[in-house]
């Protein structure tokens, strides 16, 4: 059996999120049924991180196992001829048997864009989450410290989880105005914030509930110094709302 490892960008807009669900368009799924179409035979997808409902991807990373005799490259451009647009292969390759997409991990990145107090454009808005309230990125930086490190996340985690273990380690946080987003090589300007969060792991909605968090913060609502209190609740209806998936893209996969 051969381990071909793909790496992956999409455009979560459509889709419940990555899992396969019975009677539910996603990725794993979809991608999954194009193997079978491909290979004639059942096909199971591991994927480094299972992306909710409406969060995009620019380098999710997949594998599976097969008795095909099709190379890495014809099943990317097999792959990419049969899904649709909004889901592409931008690499394929051969991995030892024993990799693993998410227990190979050393740490993932994630980044999450607000849209703040200003008009939204067409071009963008399934990417970003409008925020109409003016807010303190400063006071945001100084809370976000305080999240630099290992600790037991289950605050920030989302209540109905199956895992046992909370403890996380975040080894980096940016947040950082940006005042335009290129796109198409134009210039859409605006108020936003781009909040980049690297980790060993991260659980069930917890960038999207640290988002929604520092967002309190920014609007005067948490101060900064409470996230230590959050954090050691470890209480999920302590930290904030649970920010729009549309705004959350995982970012990258890092293996070394």
């Amino acid at each position: 059996m051969k381990h071909i490892l793909l790496t992956l960008q999409y455009d979560g807009t459509s889709y419940c999120g990555w899992q396969r669900q019975p009677k539910a368009l996603t990725i794993q799924g979809l991608i999954e049924e194009t193997l079978c179409k491909i290979t004639g035979r059942a096909t199971t997808l591991s994927a480094a991180g299972r992306t909710d409902s409406g969060v995009h991807a620019l380098g999710q990373t997949a594998s599976f196992f097969t008795d095909s005799r099709l190379t890495p490259e014809i099943f990317q451009k097999a792959l990419n001829s049969l899904l649709p647009n909004d889901i592409r292969v931008i690499s394929s390759e051969y991995v030892p048997g024993d990799f693993h997409c998410r227990f190979s991990a050393k740490r993932k990145r994630y980044f999450y864009v607000i849209c703040n107090n200003s008009p939204v454009s067409p071009f963008i808005y399934r990417y970003v989450w409008e925020v109409k309230h003016d807010l303190d990125v400063a006071a945001m930086q100084k809370a976000s410290v305080r999240l630099i490190g290992r600790y037991d996340f289950k605050s920030f985690c989302a209540a109905d989880t199956d895992v046992d273990n909370t403890i996380r380690e975040i080894f980096h946080i940016e947040i950082k105005p940006v005042s335009c987003i290129t796109f198409m090589g134009a210039e859409i300007k605006g108020k936003f914030i781009k909040i980049t969060i690297e980790a060993d792991g991260f659980l069930r909605h917890m960038v999207r509930n640290i988002t929604g968090t520092l967002a309190d913060v920014g609007r005067g609502k948490t101060h900064p110094e409470a996230i230590e209190t959050i954090l050691k609740a470890m209480d999920r209806k302590k930290a904030g709302m649970t920010a729009p998936g549309r705004g959350l893209f995982l970012d990258k996969v890092y293996y070394y």
